[in-house]
This record gives C-alpha cells, structure tokens and sequence, in this order.
C-alpha cells in the first residue's frame, strides 16, 4: 500500500470498491430516467407532441445546469474549508431520491400540474450531479496519481453494468410481461413512471459501502459557518488568480464544450430514436442495454488506457470518437441514411431493429457506446492529476461547472431549435459543432507525467 496523490495512505481494496460503488449507485438515474426510458416516455406520452416534450426537456435540463454551475465551486469550495465530503453526500443524494421519487406522478397526457414534474425533474438533476461533484473529489485521497485512471475508469464501468441491470429489472420486470411487477398497469404507463421511484431506492441503498467502508477526508474542526466564509474566501482568491493555473483553465474550456456536447448525445440520442422510428419502452429499453454493454468494455479499456498512454489522449481519442458517430446520428432521417441513401423504416410486425434504417443507427449508437465512458472518466482523472491537494474540491466544483456553465446551451438550443422547426432533427448539429470545438481546444492542455 502505498501513499495516495494528497498524502494519505492509499484506501483498503474494500474502500476503494465501496467508493466506485457510488457510480453504481447514482448510475441508473442517468440510464432509466434522463436517458432510455422515462425521457423518452416524457417527450413522447406526457407532453402534448414529441417535439413539445423534446422542449420542455431541453428547458429543464438548461435549469438545471444554470444552477449547477453557479453553485458546484462554492459548494465544493466550502467542503475543502471543512474537510469531510460524505455529509454533502448524503444530503445531495436525498434530494435526488425526492426529486426522482416525484416522477411517479408524470402520467400520460399531462397538462395541468406539468410544471410540477418539470420542477422535480430540475430537484433530481441538480442533486445527483452536485453529489458527483463531492464523490469526485475523494478520488486523489484513495489512489496515487499512477492509479487514478483505472480506478476511475472501473468505477464508470461499475456505473454503467449497475446501469444496465437496472434497465434489465424495468423490462423483464415492468415492461415486457403481460402481467407487470407489483400488478403495475400498462395503460397508464406505470412501467415507465416506476422508473423514478426505482431510482431513488436504488441510489439510496447502494450509496451505503461508500459511507460505510471509503476514508473521507479527515476534518478540520471549525464549524460550518467558519467553513462557508473559508471556502467563498478560498474561492474568490482561485478566481482571482486563476491566471497561476492556465492549464487547468484551458483544459476546463476544452471540457465546458465536449463534455456539453456528450451530455447532449447521451439525452438526445434516446429521444431522437423514439422520435423517428415510433420506439416505445422494450425497443428503448434493449436499445439501452446494447449501448451500455459496449460502454462498459469501453471505460475498462479506457481506464487502462488512461494510466498508459495519459488522460489527455485518452480524451482527444474518445471525443473524435463521439464526434463520428454524431454525425452519423445526424445522417439519418425518415426513409434516408448517411445524408441521402434510401433506407426502409421500420414497418408494423417487423422484428427488433430489422429495418435498414434502425441498423444503420444503431451502428453508430454502438461506436457512441465504446467512447462515452473513457471520455468522462479521463477527464474526472485529469482534473484529480492536474488540481493542487489542497484545492481539491474547489477544482472538482469548477470542473462541475465547467461541465455545466454552457451545458444549458445545448439542451436551449435544441429546445429553441425544436420549437421553431417543429422537428427534432436539425437541432443535433449543436451536438457534432460542441464536440469538435472541445477535441480542438485540448491540444492546449499539458498533462503532468505521471
């Protein structure tokens, strides 16, 4: 065992597993709720239109990440004053489990009280990212600097297969028997508004290893008040002098456009597929599971890769990445692929995927599959490489909001773009332009040897 990069011994096997757990945790939110099965559910059967639900989506998204962005440096500027992450922790991870708990009540059709669901919507999002932010921010106390990668990367992958069970559970479970879980009914669309419920246990139970078995970072004993003054203080000088750390700012601005571009091919691509090709829960649901078994191979090899060859090329590679199979999504329109090729859509009675046009996205859905996961988890690495050990959760606050201070304009451009063409497919150009901008500014950023 030897030291971690902020001088602490390095974490017990048993502490370093229970805190990738907390991406297990967390995960299925992203996967069942804002991705594969209660988004799409909401663009397509809750608001009035899909192209009115793909809106309102976009617009609480934007919400969501005004707020996170504002909010993520001053939070975790206040957590380095007072040491201790895991109490943020918990509170954030609660007001996640409420907001995603409301989502019961988003029934079909819903036009009166519908602020409401958008309103808990915002609550969940805005709790499981700022838990992320603290989660972060433990990573360079548990591993030295060698290792951050893999066990970045591991803990993605623990992430995306608890991700994929979750999908597992709500379609053999809810959504494909005739006779659902729990007598759950079908025709109010109960197996797709479970999925928030469904989350909110999920993260609150499996959140508990990491409390149970992770070192924290030790505290430092003055009281919350004196932590709060400390930490805007410490955050107002970084500010300030943000010129003594060019690096971690040019790579912040990189990331503030690829991660805005992935986050949006994550929560679009989903949408986009049940928009063109009439996709309900189960196509969804196993289009879901298809995507994340490729993800997962893709952040295993990518957290090795990481320790090899270095976050910053692992970044560059996997955005590039991400980049081709956005265009790719992009060519695909009704009756054409690859900008003009005829290709049939999917016809009633067909089989999963069969038709020409569904193959070709999903060819591209699968590259998107191997690069989502090594792009994140390199970039969490890069940012605990490049941070100094005693600003640690500040830089994870402003990595936060680096990943969030334009996320709301992807999400508001495509729900402006929506609503003024009344069609969901010009607006993911956003996606390809935000992703190529972000490859193009990481040749800035200098990676520390490692």
């Amino acid at each position: 065992m030897g030291e971690s990069r902020t001088g602490e011994p390095e974490a017990s096997r048993l502490g370093k597993f229970s805190w990738a757990m907390f991406d297990w945790a967390n995960q299925p939110y992203f996967t069942v709720v804002t991705t594969f099965i209660f988004a799409p559910y909401f663009t397509s059967f809750v608001a009035s239109t899909p192209a009115q639900g793909q809106a309102y989506w976009g617009y609480t998204q934007a919400a969501a990440g005004i707020l996170i962005a504002l909010l993520s440096p001053v939070f975790g500027s206040i957590a380095d004053a007072g040491g201790a992450r895991k109490p943020w922790i918990v509170f954030f991870s609660i007001m996640c489990a409420v907001g995603a708990f409301a989502l019961w009540w988003a029934v079909p059709g819903q036009q009166s009280g519908i602020i409401w669901i958008l309103i808990a919507i915002v609550i969940g999002t805005i709790g499981v990212e700022f838990s992320l932010v603290f989660n972060n921010a433990m990573l360079p106390n548990l591993v030295p600097q060698s290792k951050m990668g893999r066990l970045s990367g591991f803990g993605w992958g623990l992430g995306y297969i608890g991700g994929l069970i979750a999908l597992f559970i709500v379609l053999l479970g809810f959504s494909m028997p005739a006779e659902p879980l729990f007598g759950l009914d079908k025709a109010t669309h109960e197996p797709d508004r479970i999925t928030g419920p469904m989350a909110a246990v999920w993260l609150l139970v499996f959140i508990i290893p990491m409390l149970l078995f992770t070192p924290d970072t030790k505290p430092t004993g003055i009281s919350k008040r004196v932590a709060i003054k400390q930490g805007l203080t410490s955050l107002a000088s970084t500010l300030r002098t943000l010129g003594n750390y060019k690096n971690i700012v040019f790579f912040l601005i990189a990331r503030m456009f690829y991660n805005d571009g992935i986050l949006a091919l994550i929560g679009f691509s989903g949408i986009y597929a049940a928009g063109l090709f009439g996709w309900e829960t189960t196509q969804l649901g196993i289009f879901g599971i298809l995507i994340i078994i490729f993800a997962i191979g893709g952040c295993f090899v990518g957290g090795w890769l990481d320790d090899k060859i270095g976050s910053k090329p692992t970044i560059v590679i996997s955005v590039l990445g991400l980049s081709f199979a956005s265009i790719g999504v992009l060519s695909i329109s009704h009756g054409q692929v690859l900008f003009g090729l005829p290709a049939a859509m999917p016809v009633e009675g067909g089989g999963l995927f069969a038709s020409p046009a569904e193959m070709v996205f999903m060819g591209f859905a699968f590259i998107m599959g191997l690069f989502f996961g090594p792009a994140q988890a390199a970039s969490r690495t890069l940012i605990a490489r490049l941070s100094p050990p005693d600003k640690v959760g500040e830089f994870f606050g402003l990595f936060a909001l680096s990943g969030k201070a334009t996320a709301f304009v992807a999400p508001l451009t495509i729900g402006i773009v929506t609503t003024a063409t009344g069609q969901q497919r010009p607006a993911m150009i956003v996606i390809f332009i935000l992703l190529l901008i972000g490859a193009a500014l990481m040749s800035f950023v200098r990676e520390p040897e490692h």
